[in-house]
């Protein structure tokens, strides 16, 4: 799935990934590839993510929101 993850002053990730865990108001849940439509607001943990080469990278974030559709998740985060 594609993936970007941006913040008010930068873009932390943009690519693909195989899984990306978010820590969601609701709990952490994982989304993969052709996940269904979703938007859900973030509170403060990692956001880990795993790219399709099996390599894994974390960012710290305050809290922000998400947005999954047509195999897009895009993450909008304050650290």
């Amino acid at each position: 799935m594609k993936v970007e993850i941006i913040t008010p002053d930068s873009k932390l990730f943009s690519g693909t990934a195989s899984s990306v865990t978010v820590p969601s108001k609701q709990g952490p849940f994982t989304l993969l590839e052709h996940h269904a439509a979703i938007v859900a607001i973030l509170e403060a943990g990692k956001i880990c993510l795993k790219q399709e080469n099996g390599e894994e990278q974390e960012f710290a974030i305050k809290g922000g929101f998400c947005e999954n559709h047509d195999n897009t998740l895009i993450v909008c985060a304050e650290i």
